[in-house]
């Protein structure tokens, strides 16, 4: 049997045997070491419901880069779609999961994203796991950066063929990687990376890809909305949208302000996709709802392009006056601000203390981290006022481990 190691700790987190004498409930035991280990590491999680209005905590944890989640237009759209559609999809998106609106929404994020089709899934993770696995058959060799998100990570240990991770944004290791190999090929990366907010080297990593004969996939799930022209996304903003040998997937839960997840690319892999990806043949359609907010905010977003470059601004401000207050933080690319913290222990305390002064940030710890350094995730949102930007910097600062 195959030892399982504690991510934090390395101690064995394998279950013991047990005998059909066991006493009731050892067939779960070994769950009270995991929880120790976690206690002992800094690392329990815990569920905390939020309020349905603000009480008057300022949010930089979520991910409503463009400050739609509440817009009027987005939740009269989700209401709407409900109530023509109803509740849920019905079924799966081949039976009757899928409705007038969703192949709308399809036909928008292609166009809006520059790509020749698309395809919508009940969420980005989904989305994910069918453009990996779906595109990478038995015998294929997958280079995954060593920072990319769970979804992908995840994608690339159910798929057939073979994956080698490489160093995080190092398009030479990949070449390096593809050098020599022959038959399918996909190279597979964040465009944004959710840790630190850096952006992928996309023109180069495509170079390369193109040089091997290699297919690559874009998780451009922090980037639609952000970036590019007026939020197109990072594909488009480094001429890679509509290219017959890249795939992007997005999500529809950020920028949007929804729920869901799309994979964007050439007809004949949407084709593909709605054949072979079991995320896509076998998961429940979208709520009608969620597309029908996603929609309106694709729309809005059209009609207010601003919002994009303003997520920037917000993003670029907060960096600039962090390090002004002597933390650490990492330029952002983006909408994400990474702030370093001393310790997993160190950094729950701080998040834990912003809170307290009423505002909210993200808390990243080991194992969401492959580097293994603690970090706060702040969002950049585009509807945050400067006097909102410098009570954030000022309660991060005066929170700060010392």
């Amino acid at each position: 049997m195959s030892t399982n190691r504690h991510p934090v700790t390395g101690a064995s987190t394998a279950p013991s045997s047990t005998s059909p004498d066991s006493p009731s409930g050892a067939a779960f035991g070994w769950l009270d070491e995991q929880a120790r280990l976690r206690a002992d590491a800094g690392l329990v999680r815990t569920l905390r419901p939020r309020p349905a209005d603000a009480d008057g905590l300022l949010d930089l944890a979520g991910n409503d880069y463009l400050g739609l989640t509440r817009h009027p237009e987005i939740t009269e759209g989700a209401a709407a779609a409900a109530r023509r559609w109803g509740g849920g999809a019905t079924g799966s998106r081949l039976v009757t999961g899928t409705t007038e609106l969703h192949a709308e929404l399809e036909r928008e994020l292609a166009d809006f994203c520059g790509f020749e089709a698309a395809l919508v899934f009940s969420s980005g993770y989904a989305a994910n796991l069918a453009a990996v696995t779906a595109l990478a058959p038995h015998g294929a060799l997958i280079v995954s950066d060593a920072g990319n998100h769970a979804s992908l990570i995840d994608g690339c240990r159910l798929a057939r063929g073979t994956t080698q991770v490489v160093p995080h944004a190092d398009p030479e290791a990949v070449r390096k990687t593809l050098d020599g190999h022959e038959g399918s090929a996909v190279v597979v990366s964040d465009s944004v990376f959710s840790v630190d907010g850096d952006m992928a080297p996309l023109t180069e990593l495509a170079a390369v890809c193109r040089e091997a004969g290699a297919g690559l996939i874009v998780d451009d799930a922090h980037g639609l909305g952000v970036l590019g022209d007026g939020g197109r996304g990072a594909p488009y903003a480094t001429g890679l949208a509509g290219a017959d040998d890249t795939v992007v997937t997005v999500t529809l839960s950020k920028s949007l302000g929804s729920q869901g997840g799309a994979v964007l690319g050439p007809a004949r892999v949407i084709e593909h996709l709605v054949n072979a990806a079991r995320t896509f043949i076998f998961d429940t359609g979208l709520a009608p709802a969620a597309a029908g907010a996603a929609l309106a905010a694709l729309r809005l977003l059209r009609r207010e392009p601003e919002r994009a470059a303003r997520a920037r601004e917000v993003a670029a401000e907060l960096h600039r006056r962090l390090t002004a207050e002597g933390l650490s933080a990492v330029r952002p690319d983006a909408a994400v601000v990474s702030v370093r913290a001393p310790s997993p222990e160190q950094a729950v305390r701080w998040a834990a203390d912003c809170r307290a002064d009423g505002l909210a940030v993200g808390c990243f710890r080991p194992p969401s981290v492959p580097d293994g350094i603690s970090r706060l995730r702040l969002t950049a949102r585009a509807d945050l006022t400067d006097a909102m930007i410098a009570d954030a910097v000022r309660v991060i600062s005066r929170r700060a481990p010392r």
